[in-house]
């Protein structure tokens, strides 16, 4: 995202050329007629009031997305929830500055509070001893309530209080975002995208290591201050849409769910991006299907299913995917304990004989006859083994066999190598190697096999299983026929 500035701020060019003149007071009132029809009216775009609630939610969405992601991997989430509870005070005092909703006297006002709150934090934590999270728990509690105190004054005792429009910072309302709204919030998208291109490389090293960053000469605080800056001017574009007390979601959430999907900062950034504006589009939209329906908390909604996605199915992070791998390696551990188990039965008897009983393989695992009937019956589902004799007859397949004695090899050397190397008494090996053979790979294996100089036998002088061993069926008497017959049946 970061490398490609220039693709994004045509974008954000050609969604302002979507914007019409005409404007309609409420998204509601243009939602009367058929589910089918609203949506072909949507996606056409021919309201303005859907134009302008759109637009300006996507733009919402690139910024919180963009800024969010700086802001969750610098560990400061609360501080976006601080400064959006901190600007209410500069809102009333913007609308008071000329007795009317204008966009940028509001945006002064509100980024004045903002940083002026921001600045309380650091006083208080530098000052005192009182912890950061304190510091903003009180700057959030004290600007909410003066800010709730003249957004009342306003309400009550100036005239035409009530339909002023102050109310909507509250809690939100896309539909009352008017071509100003969007024209300041496109102005402050495109300024906070191409500040954080210029200076993407100092955002990077200063939110993951400041120290390095400050000790090569970066000045820290003013990238920092910077962040600050620019985050309370997202805070104060995304009001109008979502409101003081929805803003600090769409902050974080959609950056929260790209933090899950992707250990790079730039993709996590675009990833972040993506999810504010899908997130923006979806609120507009399903508040456009039925009157009175608010377009924030269904932004925020839409952004914590897509948090809800990443949480459940994240690639490396999912937590139903972590357990679908952790189910998967504990099933193919108890899988290679069983070959592992067949072929010592096998071995204790010189491989003589047409397979290993159920019985056998009880005795040998230390479980039930019907626990080792599941074990075996999950090898034959992987088509390591078949069963015979009504299941009481165990065979290993080709595959199967070849497994078993990768199991085999991999214990015995490392218990060979921990005794050689590592000065490891024989006695004390074989738990280590338990746990060991079932990650070595192919690789690691042929290493430790040319350290031992090929051994044949391991610590307690059983053989060692080679890989020519595996693929020839072991040169044991009768396993070529004990192959022949799993195979065969």
């Amino acid at each position: 995202m970061m490398k490609r500035p220039y693709a994004i701020l045509l974008f954000l060019i050609l969604l302002l050329l979507l914007a019409g003149t005409a404007q309609a007071e409420s998204i509601g009132q243009l939602t009367d007629t058929s589910f089918g029809e609203q949506v072909k009216r949507f996606l056409s775009l021919k309201d303005p009031s859907v134009r302008y609630a759109l637009l300006g939610s996507i733009l919402l969405g690139i910024n919180c997305g963009m800024l969010g992601s700086f802001i969750v991997v610098r560990k400061l989430s609360l501080m976006g929830d601080a400064l959006s509870h901190a600007v209410l005070p500069g809102v009333a005092m913007g609308f008071l500055w000329n007795m009317d909703k204008d966009p940028l006297a509001i945006l002064i006002g509100a980024v004045t509070a903002g940083l002026l709150g921001s600045v309380f934090v650091s006083l208080i934590t530098q000052t005192t001893r009182l912890k950061e999270d304190t510091a903003l728990g009180m700057v959030l509690a004290g600007f909410f309530a003066v800010g709730i105190c003249l957004v009342s004054m306003i309400q009550r005792r100036l005239p035409g209080g009530n339909q002023s429009g102050i109310d909507k910072y509250l809690f939100g309302q896309a539909a009352a975002i008017n071509s100003d709204d969007v024209m300041l919030m496109a102005v402050v998208t495109i300024a906070a995208v191409l500040i954080m291109t210029l200076f993407y490389k100092e955002f990077l090293v200063s939110s993951f290591d400041p120290g390095f960053a400050g000790v090569s000469g970066l000045p820290v605080k003013v990238f920092h201050y910077v962040l600050m800056l620019l985050l309370a001017f997202s805070v104060v574009i995304s009001l109008q849409a979502v409101g003081v007390v929805l803003v600090s979601a769409m902050l974080i959430t959609p950056a929260a769910s790209a933090y899950l999907l992707s250990d790079r900062l730039h993709r996590m950034v675009s990833l972040a991006m993506v999810f504010g504006v899908f997130s923006g589009a979806m609120g507009c939209f399903i508040s456009f299907l039925k009157p009175g329906l608010p377009t924030g908390p269904f932004m925020v909604i839409a952004a914590s299913l897509f948090f809800v996605g990443a949480f459940l199915f994240g690639p490396r992070h999912g937590v139903l995917l972590r357990w679908w791998r952790r189910t998967s390696r504990s099933q193919r551990v108890r899988r290679e304990n069983t070959l592992k188990a067949i072929y010592q039965v096998l071995e204790a008897r010189d491989f003589k004989g047409e397979g290993v009983s159920l019985r056998e393989l009880a005795e040998r695992r230390r479980e039930t006859i019907e626990e080792a009937r599941q074990q075996s019956q999950a090898l034959q589902r992987n088509q390591l083994a078949s069963l015979h004799e009504d299941g009481n007859l165990i065979l290993l397949t080709p595959d199967g066999w070849q497994r078993a004695c990768a199991i085999v090899r991999n214990h015995r050397l490392w218990e060979l190598y921990l005794t050689n190397a590592a000065d490891y008494p024989p006695d004390h090996v074989h738990d280590d190697a338990e746990k060991i053979e079932h990650i070595l790979g192919e690789e690691v294996v042929r290493q430790l096999e040319r350290r031992l100089d090929y051994a044949k036998t391991d610590p307690h002088g059983k053989p060692i299983p080679s890989l020519d061993d595996a693929q020839k069926g072991g040169g044991s008497p009768g396993h070529d026929e004990l192959i022949g017959y799993g195979r065969n049946n």
